[in-house]
């Protein structure tokens, strides 16, 4: 494959932060998920591409004491908390010394500390935030809605400031982030609460019909549109990928995109020159065959930095 040269977004130094838990989630495994990514060369990968790679490996948090239901309906809360104030910490750190905070998850909970962080940076640089959430899942579900009481159901709704108010105030603001600044593509399993709860907040979605429709180039044309003076936040949820190409989730959905509407995702995301920050979360290589999902995110995330089959323009007039 040729490299496109580097959007000037991308042409940032990355800092890989390793968050590994799986507190949020029902199955174990999404804990292994930083070191899956590294065996698949993560770090070299994105090298040979011209960037500039620091790995800080795996941050330190508490055990999955797997616990039952609080009373306010949630399990784990207190380690899960802890491990966002982590996740902020470091990312809000990555973010104050220039430099692309890329953080392995772990599961999707970590998120709420990411995201708080990066609202919180473009709080004090004065720039608007774009969330890019790619799931099977929307995770708009508050305690009293869910139906597990999982903390990686519930950080859309936290950053939309309707979760705990522990979580929804991480990044020193409640809503963290307000509903429109979010754009969530790929889903396709949506418990009826969440439902209405998207149809309150107003939040833009393109589900897998609406993939099916319009096309994914036209789904991320409109997702990308109107990004000037913009820091583009991608929160990838390993579970967006259809099964049969990513074995190696906590939570599979059949019916998602296929490996070249996944690189089409990609490569139009590093087409913006806008990308600053990312998660890559749900890796539970517990369930894969091989790490070939870790090593398919991989290369996912190499088109997110450049690479692509031919140089642009790529479309010339017939003769």
């Amino acid at each position: 494959m040729e490299h496109r040269t580097l959007p000037l977004a991308q042409q940032h130094a990355v800092t890989l932060l390793g968050l590994p838990t799986d507190i949020g989630a029902s199955r174990l495994g999404a804990a292994m998920g930083p070191d899956a990514l590294r065996v698949a060369q993560l770090g070299p990968a994105l090298e040979r591409l011209g960037v500039a790679v620091q790995d800080l490996g795996n941050l330190g948090g508490p055990a999955n004491p797997r616990g039952e239901r609080d009373a306010q309906g949630m399990r784990n809360l207190p380690q899960g908390l802890h491990w966002c104030q982590i996740a902020h910490d470091a990312v809000w750190q990555v973010l104050q010394n220039q430099r692309l905070p890329i953080m392995l998850g772990g599961d999707h909970t970590l998120a709420l500390g990411s995201i708080s962080a990066v609202a919180r940076h473009c709080r004090s640089t004065g720039k608007r935030l774009r969330v890019l959430w790619l799931d099977a899942h929307s995770d708009c579900n508050t305690p009293q809605s869910s139906p597990t009481g999982n903390l990686h159901g519930m950080p859309v709704a936290s950053l939309c400031g309707l979760g705990p108010a522990e979580l929804a105030s991480l990044s020193g603001a409640a809503p963290a982030v307000p509903a429109s600044a979010f754009c969530q593509i790929g889903l396709r399993s949506v418990d009826a609460s969440e439902k209405h709860m998207i149809r309150e907040l107003g939040l833009e979605v393109y589900d897998m019909r609406a993939i099916d429709e319009l096309g994914m180039r036209e789904v991320m044309r409109r997702a990308l549109t109107g990004l000037d003076d913009t820091h583009l936040h991608l929160s990838f949820d390993v579970d967006f990928l259809d099964p049969t190409i990513a074995p190696g989730t906590g939570t599979p959905v059949r019916g998602g995109p296929n490996y070249r509407e996944a690189q089409l995702c990609m490569e139009m995301i590093a087409d913006t020159g806008r990308l600053a920050s990312l998660d890559i979360v749900e890796l539970n290589p517990a369930l894969d065959v091989h790490n070939q999902t870790a090593e398919l995110v991989v290369e996912l995330v190499q088109s997110l930095f450049g690479q692509s089959t031919l140089m642009h323009p790529v479309v010339q007039e017939m003769r």
